[in-house]
């Protein structure tokens, strides 16, 4: 304690040895240490205070330009780490957007603190805690100061008993004792205890980036509103009435138990297997002159050829029924399609949609009703079971082969844009189906005489149709700063897509002119064609040259164009009016024509230019008339229909299907590298010299 080594000191100074004070102790010198690592050539430098500096021997030499320079390093909040390519979707544009703030904070450190708040349970209990221990610190300390007084006398009681035993001259030591007790410390006073920090820690702020403030506002697109307002009188409620029982008839009929239909299919599927088999036997003779039999008369024909007749369809229902449209399935190569109508507008009825095989001529394979006449039918060609089919009211609708039902999967009707004028002979409606849209919807066009072509889209369940070209009606001229005369165009009667170009098509019109059209313009055409003196009852493209096309029409000719020339390669005049003709599919120079008196006409350019190779009488003239023939795909037949419902299959005798003969050693070519320059060959001949110079 203070007071004991007090005691010592006095001790030693009045002690036995005349109380001599200790002489002090000589101070130490200061040596300067160097760095062991130090090298031996190391330059000492001695600075203004006098203290010696070491400089290493590749220090580098800074003028005071440089010493007095000053270097400024800027610091930034952004986070080295932080990513600055984040990519999320948004909802409200529809795509991807990259994020421009990303957030730039790091955290280095985190500690969960314990504060307790005052108020809470556990903090009242630690602060009773601490007042009950401060209480109690200084009772202790009032205890211990009465011993510690006592100590203090007896110990100055016996410093000033040695000093009366010393001698009175030593006044010097006498001096200092009386210092030394006043220099003795008092005693330590009690210290209030203060709480330990629990929480050691030190506050470093930092600045973040304040991000702008963005008001964000959403406003959805009002509810359309209509005001609706009619008269109601019995008649409307009546055909209210009955338009609500057709529906329910055909919704018992779609709710018709499917056990009972399964079995149905299963009977059928096995009858239709047994009724081929016995076809096949009764028409053993032509399935056999069908696959084998060839004509080796032809050789004394002298280039001429013959149809020989196979199977005659019929079926009891279109006795009464003219054919209107013929088209083969592209999947399936022996079965058919066939559309049966009335060209007589005085005597319009019902339709029917039938499909033929010609494994089974006795019975169709499929047979719908409709409620009007057909008056032309094509199969789709990466989907063959739908058939889009245009009727006699101007409606078109799309039959799926595959649902077993007799109603169209899809139908046009006045709200939906159909077909509004009445389809008058022979201006019947041509459908085309065309490659699938943008949105990998199918679609596909009409043309009506109402002056209408239209392309129509399967979108869900309805078909939505557009416009594309509305041929002009007969208008008068209009008298004032201009005379403005609308030339008068006829009414769409026939009409077909480019093989290779998809936006180019052909319109044949009532009054014998053909346009060329594209789907990229709506308001006018690239060129026009006068090309007969009665309506165009067919066009149709080359399959295998991109220029040339043929037309036919009731004014007796067929001609053959090429779209770059305004006038005709080639002209027939087949003494009649001409119903239909179709290239055929294995050549570039062989096409087929039907008349009206019966005849069929086949043509081959690379033999004979001039006249047909084979005109033969299929029907009895006075019986009916020959309206559609079209050619199969792949087998050597054609199929020709009838105005009394009936449809006949003819084999082509080998002069009208002549092709090129095979050599020893060497592969025949075919397609288009051959057919292409065999018809360029026939066209040269027959183009003008200024034609010929352009190409």
């Amino acid at each position: 304690m203070p007071a004991k080594a007090g005691d010592k000191q006095r001790q030693g100074q009045s002690g036995p040895s005349g109380g001599k004070p200790a002489p002090p102790k000589p101070a130490k010198p200061a040596y300067k240490r160097r760095d062991e690592d130090v090298s031996t050539e190391a330059v000492e430098v001695v600075d203004e205070a006098g203290n010696i500096l070491v400089k290493p021997p590749d220090q580098l030499e800074l003028t005071e330009a440089e010493l007095k320079e000053e270097i400024t390093r800027v610091l930034t909040a952004n986070n080295p780490q932080a990513p600055q390519n984040i990519i999320r979707y948004s909802f409200k544009d529809g795509l991807y957007k990259p994020i421009s703030h990303v957030d730039q904070m790091a955290i280095h450190f985190s500690l969960n603190g314990n504060l307790i708040p005052k108020d809470s349970d556990e903090g009242r209990r630690q602060s009773i805690k601490l007042s009950t221990a401060a209480e109690k610190a200084p009772v202790e300390t009032s205890a211990t100061a009465p011993e510690e007084a006592a100590i203090k006398d007896e110990e100055r009681t016996e410093d000033t008993q040695a000093a009366g035993e010393g001698k009175a001259e030593e006044s010097g030591t006498a001096e200092a004792a009386e210092a030394a007790d006043a220099e003795e410390p008092p005693p330590p006073a009690v210290k209030e205890r203060k709480l330990a920090n629990q929480f050691n820690f030190i506050d470093r702020p930092s600045w973040t980036p304040k991000y702008p403030v963005r008001d964000r506002a959403c406003q959805s697109e009002p509810t359309p509103c209509k005001t609706l307002s009619d008269d109601i009188n019995q008649w409307v409620i009546h055909d209210a009435y009955v338009e609500e029982l057709r529906k329910r008839e055909e919704s018992k009929e779609k709710e018709k138990p499917k056990a009972q239909s399964d079995e149905i299919n299963k009977i059928s599927k096995a009858a239709r297997i047994v009724e081929r088999m016995v076809n096949q036997n009764t028409f053993d003779g032509i399935a056999q002159d069908f696959k084998y039999f060839e004509d080796e008369s032809d050789e004394f024909r002298d280039q001429k050829g013959t149809l020989l007749p196979l199977w005659k369809f019929c079926y009891k229902g279109t006795r009464r029924l003219a054919v209107t449209a013929i088209s083969w399935n592209p999947k399936y190569k022996d079965l058919f399609a066939v559309g049966y109508g009335s060209y007589n507008f005085m005597n319009q009825g019902k339709g029917m949609l039938l499909l033929y095989t010609m494994k089974n001529p006795s019975f169709p394979e499929y047979i719908f009703r409709t409620e009007s006449g057909i008056m032309c039918l094509d199969f789709h060609n990466d989907y063959p079971y739908l058939v889009a089919v245009g009727f006699y009211d101007g409606n078109v609708a799309i039959y799926n082969l595959k649902k077993a039902t007799s109603q169209p999967s899809y139908k046009s009707n006045a709200n939906s844009g159909k077909h509004t004028e009445p389809v008058w002979q022979p201006c019947v409606p041509k459908v085309k189906w065309q490659k699938d849209d943008m949105d990998n919807n199918l679609n596909f066009f009409s043309v009506s005489s109402d002056g209408r072509i239209v392309s129509w889209t399967l979108v869900k369940n309805e078909l939505v149709h557009t416009d594309i070209i509305k041929l002009s009606v007969e208008g008068t001229t209009m008298q004032g700063s201009e005379e403005l005369q609308l030339q008068t165009l006829g009414c769409g009667t026939s009409f077909d897509f480019h093989k290779k170009i998809d936006y180019l098509f052909l319109v044949g019109t009532e009054d014998g002119k053909i346009y060329k059209c594209s789907k990229c313009y709506s308001s006018q055409f690239l060129d026009v064609f006068e090309a007969h003196n009665m309506a165009v009852d067919s066009v149709s493209w080359n399959p295998y040259h991109s220029k040339v096309f043929i037309s036919c029409s009731s004014d007796w000719t067929v001609k053959i164009w090429d779209h770059t020339i305004r006038t005709p390669m080639f002209v027939f005049d087949l003494n009649s009016a001409v119903g239909d003709v179709a290239w055929s599919p294995y050549s570039s120079t062989v096409f087929a024509a039907v008349t009206t008196d019966g005849k069929a006409h086949v043509f081959d350019l690379n033999v004979n230019k001039y006249e047909a190779l084979c005109t033969q009488l299929v029907v009895n003239k006075m019986k009916s008339r020959i309206t559609h023939i079209q050619f199969n795909p792949v087998y050597p037949v054609v199929v020709i229909g009838g105005e009394r419902g009936f449809v006949v299959t003819l084999k082509l005798s080998p002069n009208l299907r002549k092709m090129p003969k095979e050599k020893k050693g060497q592969e025949v070519k075919k397609g288009p590298e051959v057919e292409i320059p065999k018809l360029d060959k026939l066209l040269n001949l027959v183009r003008e010299p200024e034609n010929k110079t352009e190409e």
